[in-house]
């Protein structure tokens, strides 16, 4: 007798086996292929985020960089319009000069009229005047 549940414990045992072999099988393939999938994404992450620092690079060096002069033919200079700009974007002459590309002292002296701004200076008075709120606190931030 205790032969014969040896040889049923025993084929209890392979047929549990070959079972759970079966149903493990799958999860390790679903398990691969999901690591798999994990690892192209993850390249997939590290390429959009290579290409959004480039871009962002781009983005700084253009704002960064001052209009040219051609764009001011034909601008008119004002005190009050500079004034009234500055106050429109809600900005302080120090951060209003870093958009234009001078200092907020000379912000200052164009508004009280003292001094007049050169043909460079009117380019860049001239590039920030159809910008928003938004477009102009932006571009601080990536002025940095």
């Amino acid at each position: 007798m205790p032969n014969l549940l040896n040889v049923v414990d025993d084929r209890i045992r392979r047929v549990a086996r070959r079972e759970i072999r079966g149903q493990t099988q799958k999860t390790r393939r679903l398990t691969a292929q999901h690591r798999r999938d994990l690892a192209a994404l993850k390249r997939q992450v590290a390429a959009l985020a290579r290409t959004v620092a480039f871009l962002e690079k781009q983005e700084q060096r253009r704002v960064a960089s001052p209009p040219a002069p051609q764009e001011a033919k034909g601008v008119r200079f004002s005190a009050r319009s500079v004034r009234a700009q500055r106050s429109r974007l809600g900005l302080s002459a120090k951060n209003f000069g870093r958009l234009v590309g001078v200092a907020g002292l000379t912000i200052y002296h164009w508004e009280s009229g003292k001094v007049r701004p050169r043909a460079k200076q009117l380019a860049g008075l001239a590039a920030v005047r159809h910008l928003g709120k938004r477009e102009a606190r932006q571009r601080l931030e990536m002025m940095g």
